[in-house]
């Protein structure tokens, strides 16, 4: 049987994603070699879209909120009056997202216009953050302060976007000199350390950075398993909950750490032993640590040949071999994810158990943000 599984390669008026997919796929023709009688392209319909596991619900009209550098929203908070508008964030994630801008310094009370701040410190010690006109003018204790205040009053959000080399919102390689002005070494933001600390489960990552597709990918990955969490889990805390969550995200997070993945799964034999509070906590902050690795090509590869293993009784040996021959072109950087975790979602709505078909990893995300067409 042929299937006619339509290019990825659309135009910009196709999907909200606005110019995403043009640069995400490749020249119109590379992704559409035949194996088989089937045509290694990506099914982009909306009719063909899984909708089994929960994390993947219809959302609130408003969107998942998340939070974001206020300068990348456009707003003239930056220490000369100006911003750092992303077209990304407004013209694509803001049709999933409810951002809820925020800056640290202006929280601090530093002003618009005011004078630039930087880090100051040796390495091996955590950096200062100093004026760089006024040097023995140190704000950290007002940038930390702000931050907890930030983590009690939010713990709400799913994620944070931050402004990139920011000597308070930079995520790493933030510039740190020495006292004399000379650069030093490379550390995170005074307000990054601060959520780190307070909030580490949350996900983090820095506008620029999601230019490169398997980054992208893996943080928007992580806020939607994290607004999975915050409404199946955290709203009503039991151990049953606990092992429903993991039972949903156990390929995603194979994808990402098979030592996590087997780690969770015995911890979670024994959770019941401690209070549901402490297990919650413990899971949470392991998942999310593995889920913060990017998923490779191998680990993709490994959970692939998992999930086809629930097809195996199901599918002819032509149909079984078609689907090896997806994931091998895959493995070896000739398709894109998007190509064989297609062909899967198919044959799994016909043939798949309500288990399996419950996978998050099917579906991490919204398919019209086309991530998996570019990685």
């Amino acid at each position: 049987m042929t299937w006619e599984l339509r290019t990825a390669v659309l135009g910009p008026s196709a999907y909200p994603a606005v110019g995403i997919l043009q640069s995400a796929v490749p020249p119109s023709g590379r992704w559409r070699r035949r194996s088989r009688g089937i045509i290694g392209s990506v099914i982009l319909s909306g009719s063909e879209h899984h909708q089994g596991a929960p994390g993947m619900e219809q959302h609130p009209r408003d969107g998942i909120p998340v939070g974001i550098s206020a300068c990348l929203m456009g707003e003239e908070v930056r220490y000369n009056g100006g911003h750092k508008r992303s077209r990304y964030c407004l013209q694509v994630l803001a049709e999933c997202f409810r951002f809820e801008p925020f800056c640290p310094e202006l929280e601090a009370g530093l002003g618009v216009p005011r004078e630039p701040i930087r880090l100051v410190g040796r390495l091996g010690e955590t950096p200062r953050a100093r004026g760089t006109v006024t040097t023995e003018r140190d704000v950290t204790d007002e940038l930390e302060a702000v931050g907890r205040t930030f983590v009690d009053a939010h713990r709400h959000l799913r994620g944070f976007i931050l402004m990139k080399g920011s000597p308070s919102c930079g995520l790493e390689r933030v510039k740190v000199y020495h006292e004399n002005g000379m650069p030093s070494h490379a550390d995170s933001g005074v307000f990054v350390r601060t959520l780190r600390r307070h909030f580490p489960e949350l996900p983090l990552e820095e506008e620029a950075r999601m230019n490169d597709p398997v980054l992208r990918e893996n943080f928007i990955t992580r806020i939607y398993a994290m607004d999975d969490w915050k409404r199946h889990v955290e709203p009503s805390p039991s151990h049953h909950a606990l092992l429903q969550f993991h039972s949903r995200q156990k390929f995603l997070l194979m994808a990402h750490e098979v030592e996590a993945y087997r780690e969770l799964g015995r911890y979670l034999a024994e959770a019941h032993r401690v209070p549901v509070e402490d297990a919650m906590a413990h899971y949470l902050g392991r998942f999310m640590a593995a889920l913060s690795r990017p998923a490779t090509r191998k680990t993709h590869t490994n959970a692939l040949m998992h999930v086809m293993g629930y097809l195996k009784q199901a599918l002819d040996g032509e149909t079984r071999r078609d689907l090896l021959a997806a994931v091998e072109e895959y493995r070896t950087e000739q398709v894109p994810l998007a190509v064989p975790m297609r062909l899967l979602n198919h044959y799994l709505r016909r043939h798949g158990s309500e288990y399996i078909r419950r996978q998050s990893y099917l579906d991490p995300h919204p398919y019209e943000l086309g991530l998996r067409n570019a990685i």
